[in-house]
């Protein structure tokens, strides 16, 4: 069978795809959804603009779909999207929301494919602790949450960045993972990367409550 796989550059969509290779799925597409808004129910939207110099390190050709974002509505961008290429299934990030999970099952059983969800239920130490054994480099692009201020932004998930997101969920109960919407990630080396990037350029937005880590250009490395 074939696949494409929900691709938008952070951690739970990168690493559904390995874990999908690694099963041996065929994965013939990824494929990016752009929202126009920045509040889209369905799909991240901090530095899409990098996600094709990721593509390219794992030589998967890319599918980009421009959206809306207005709830419901994102979900016939999908559907182009998916209507534009010929897969047996489709690969999704989803660990614990229904409302994603079950709105793409739908499009994709309207056209025949299956949804395949390697980290469907997940506990989010042990989704953490996966991409920290198996070499995976992201950073965070952007927190929404008591305890994560303008200083989290840039930081690489590592195993000192997990013990203090442990401390913050018995603190305020956050999801370490970031499930919640806590924060948003970049992955900027992985295993099935065949070279891995830099940061050159970026900053910070931060308005008090929640920010963003803005990246103006990333290189191989």
């Amino acid at each position: 069978m074939s696949y494409a796989a929900l691709y938008s550059g952070g951690k739970d969509s990168n690493l559904a795809l390995w874990m999908a290779q690694q099963k041996g799925k065929e994965v013939e597409y990824l494929i990016t959804i752009y929202p126009k808004r920045d509040d889209s129910y369905m799909f991240h939207k901090p530095n899409l603009d990098h996600v094709p110099m990721l593509a390219e390190s794992m030589n998967i050709p890319l599918i980009m779909e421009e959206s809306s974002g207005v709830k419901e509505e994102e979900l016939n961008d999908l559907g182009n999207a998916l209507d534009s290429i010929e897969v047996d299934g489709v690969i999704t990030g989803a660990v614990a929301s229904s409302y994603q999970r079950d709105r793409i099952e739908r499009v994709a059983a309207d056209r025949g494919m299956e949804v395949y969800s390697p980290l469907w239920g997940m506990e989010q130490v042990e989704l953490m602790e996966t991409l920290l054994t198996n070499g995976f480099e992201c950073i965070i692009v952007g927190v929404a949450a008591l305890g994560l201020n303008e200083g989290w932004l840039g930081r690489k998930i590592d195993e000192e960045c997990l013990d203090d997101l442990g401390a913050l969920h018995d603190r305020y109960d956050i999801n370490v993972a970031g499930e919640g919407g806590e924060y948003e990630s970049l992955v900027l080396d992985a295993p099935n990367f065949e070279w891995g990037f830099l940061v050159e350029k970026a900053c910070k937005k931060w308005d008090g409550h929640r920010g963003t880590y803005e990246i103006k250009s990333i290189k191989r490395c």
